[in-house]
């Protein structure tokens, strides 16, 4: 990266830290970023702010906090072995997590915003990724189990098939309703799931189907 660019991302990670992100391999992972790349053009000016922003066809990149308050929890405690990401988006989420899994395995249902993606992860020398379009409802049955799933799209109810598609200890991070919305982390104990909620959230809906 740049120098300018790699002291955006720097200082994005030193003010999420302040705002209580406490892992050092997330903050790693963030400061190494350069978000930048993931949005449109004209809002690289907003980039390293915390805060969304559109990326087209009703969709948004996630807040910064959240990217990495969701990285955290799928990490505590959790194994960095095989993530699954289900809504790939402008995959700046993703890049985050090619940094600190083993391998990525990401599901997007809007296919321009996969291969926009892909490009973009191509470009940063990602290549830990798996790359999917289709339902993200249905998970990745073929490459799972997976010790971790994150899902950046909330549905009004978990859905069974990624639950199922957990090893066992493995953890789900998830926002579930619809206009009240709660981050919650679901972690498998052989056929039961404990579960837990962190923090109210809003996130765009979980849709099922796939858009070509």
């Amino acid at each position: 990266m740049a120098v300018v660019t790699l002291r955006s991302a720097q200082m994005l990670a030193q003010k999420l830290q302040a705002d209580g992100i406490t892992d050092a391999r997330v903050l790693s992972a963030i400061a190494q970023t350069p978000r930048h790349l993931f949005v449109e053009p004209v809002l690289a000016h907003k980039a390293y702010e915390n805060t969304a922003l559109p990326i087209g066809l009703g969709q948004t990149i996630s807040q910064p906090y959240i990217v990495a308050r969701m990285t955290e929890l799928l990490l505590h405690g959790g194994s960095c072995g095989k993530v699954l990401e289900i809504g790939t988006g402008s995959g700046y989420q993703t890049a985050i997590l090619a940094r600190l899994f083993s391998h990525v395995c990401s599901v997007e249902r809007i296919k321009s915003l996969q291969f926009q993606a892909k490009r973009r992860l191509q470009a940063q020398d990602l290549h830990n990724v798996s790359m999917k379009h289709g339902d993200g409802w249905l998970g990745w049955l073929t490459k799972g189990p997976f010790d971790s799933i994150i899902v950046t799209a909330a549905p009004v109810d978990v859905p069974q098939a990624l639950l199922e598609q957990l090893t066992d200890g493995g953890r789900l991070v998830i926002p579930v309703g619809a206009e009240q919305q709660v981050l919650r982390v679901y972690q498998r104990n052989g056929e039961q799931w404990q579960k837990q909620d962190i923090e109210t959230v809003r996130f765009v809906p979980l849709v099922p189907g796939d858009l070509a």
